[in-house]
């Protein structure tokens, strides 16, 4: 199979080809993606308007783009598949109707791919993971722990109240005037603290469930920036360093919960964990959850930075993988602003909402 893969859920507009090989395995032909950081940047974190203007402007070059690298034509495609849902309604409209037309034109299967589980799956595109697996997924809207069952089954475990992770990295950076997006910038400047007295709270460390909270911690960060000013190059690094320690210690307390409601779900000794979305891509995270693995007997997988973040590569291969699903049904694709993966799964407040 060759699919044309779409996405324009947020910030990026890319179009993507992807070949499932003669293993069964990814064959990336063309991932080209659009950024609209320097279009958000003054603004500090992604304007809707904007980013509908940007995908409009930029969606047909970025698929003729695509095409042209990966040395096809469009004859040779056997499906288009689209980010339908869950994320900005201004760009997944234009991103659907964009496919809508494409397909109607060539004849072809269209589907319609939840954002979310294009991350959820992105680990298969690179490695041989079966199901069951632990995901922990960290994005700009979603921070979850997510038991990825099946292609199209999952349950989540934990999701956000308030604001997910990659948000509270971006408000961070925005409270210090360090640029978009923040978690990269907070993750660098992090690297250089030196030890200091300021000490951040662990929201919800100590619940019994595995929902996340970052909201308060955002905003004792503010509170230390207000009390400190004026904040020099030392100080910044060490409210950044303080900031990423607690935003870990809750991960690590989180996912030790997780990963003992898995185990005694599957009775699998040696369980996979995988680290998916643009969140995923901070080395210090990784690192900390990967220091815990061999006392806990987990194994832990991380996409390639290229495919962390917003990309069509990934849209495309979950749709591969829905292909490949005996009986899958193709039902007329529809713009889905806010669309769970596990709808059986309790709708919390805030950012929860989204998933």
């Amino acid at each position: 199979m060759i699919i044309l893969g779409i996405e324009t859920s947020c910030d990026e507009t890319s179009a993507s080809i992807v070949k499932e090989g003669s293993n069964g395995q990814c064959e990336i032909l063309a991932n080209i993606v659009h950024s609209q950081i320097l279009e958000h940047t003054d603004y500090g974190g992604v304007v809707p308007e904007i980013a509908a203007r940007s995908h409009i402007q930029n969606i047909d070059t970025v698929i003729e783009k695509s095409i042209s690298e990966s040395k096809i034509k469009l004859r040779d495609l056997d499906a288009i598949a689209v980010t339908s849902g869950p994320g900005l309604k201004g760009g997944l409209l234009v991103g659907v109707t964009f496919a809508q037309a494409m397909a109607s034109v060539l004849k072809i299967p269209l589907l319609g791919i939840n954002h979310l589980e294009g991350h959820a799956l992105t680990i298969r595109m690179v490695k041989k993971i079966q199901f069951p697996y632990l995901l922990l997924l960290v994005t700009g809207g979603h921070t979850q722990l997510i038991i990825v069952k099946d292609v199209g089954d999952y349950e989540i475990l934990g999701t956000t109240i308030d604001d997910a992770l990659g948000e509270a990295y971006d408000k961070v950076s925005k409270s210090l005037n360090l640029g978009y997006p923040g978690g990269p910038i907070v993750e660098r400047m992090a690297e250089k603290y030196s030890p200091s007295d300021i000490k951040f709270p662990r929201p919800l460390i100590n619940s019994k469930d595995l929902n996340f909270s970052f909201s308060g911690l955002k905003t004792a960060v503010r509170r230390e920036i207000e009390n400190s000013k004026p904040i020099d190059n030392q100080k910044a690094y060490n409210i950044c360093a303080e900031f990423q320690d607690s935003v870990i210690d809750v991960i690590l307390s989180k996912l030790s919960l997780a990963l003992n409601i898995f185990k005694n779900k599957y009775k699998i000794s040696n369980v996979n964990i995988v680290i998916a979305g643009g969140v995923a891509a901070n080395k210090k995270i990784f690192s900390s959850i990967e220091k815990i693995s061999k006392d806990q007997k987990f194994n832990v997988f991380v996409a390639p930075q290229d495919l962390c973040t917003d990309n069509a590569a990934m849209i495309a291969w979950c749709g591969i993988e829905r292909l490949r699903m005996k009986n899958i049904e193709i039902s007329p694709v529809i713009v889905k602003p806010r669309w769970p993966l596990d709808k059986r799964a309790v709708t919390l407040r805030g950012a929860g909402v989204k998933a």
